[in-house]
């Protein structure tokens, strides 16, 4: 059994990422043993003097979480052509940690949007943090939920257009196998 943590990039409470973020587990294969992570909006803002005075209990908890799981799944939406600031800021706390929690899991990205790109530009900019954390990303196919507002039902946190339902059972099942290539829930 593969621990898939699901971390969401969004604070907002009625957001489209964070309604596909609930979704996922619901749609993940049979050997995935699905988590929801921490909100990143319980970290204050990366600061080394406060890592180095001790880390506040929301980054341990964060912490302990992610060097808990097996595979992360990040579902974000794009702010700026880039990365939800408090995302960035989940990953600078995770990433402090010596053992580097992070390290060799597999990683997948779905960018949620209701506009017409679906947050494509989100992708790169953090694949490359990814990858300088030594995370072993499935690039493709990329997951970009574009005009989610007709997809997704916020409230229910439940995805409602069937071709994107497939779609991202295929990208989960695909990302399952890609786990299963890094050894992932082997240990």
């Amino acid at each position: 059994m593969i621990k898939l943590g699901i971390l969401e990039g969004s604070l907002r409470k009625a957001s489209l990422s964070r309604a596909v973020a609930r979704a996922a587990a619901t749609l993940a294969p049979e050997g995935f043993s699905c988590v929801a992570l921490p909100s990143t909006g319980t970290l204050p803002l990366y600061n080394q003097d406060t890592f180095d005075e001790g880390l506040p209990d929301s980054a341990s908890a964060m912490l302990a979480a992610v060097a808990d799981i097996d595979a992360l799944l990040i579902v974000t939406p794009e702010y700026n052509w880039s990365m939800p600031g408090s995302l960035k800021n989940a990953i600078d706390w995770i990433s402090r940690d010596t053992s580097n929690p992070l390290a060799g899991k597999p990683v997948t990205i779905w960018s949620v949007s209701p506009g017409l790109l679906g947050g494509a530009r989100v992708h790169e900019g953090l694949r490359h943090v990814l990858h300088s954390l030594d995370m072993q990303i499935m690039a493709k196919p990329e997951v970009q939920v574009a005009g989610a507002k007709g997809k997704v039902d916020v409230e229910a946190g439940t995805i409602t257009n069937p071709d994107t339902e497939a779609f991202l059972r295929g990208h989960l099942s695909g990302f399952h196998t890609f786990c299963t290539k890094w050894g992932a829930g082997n240990a």
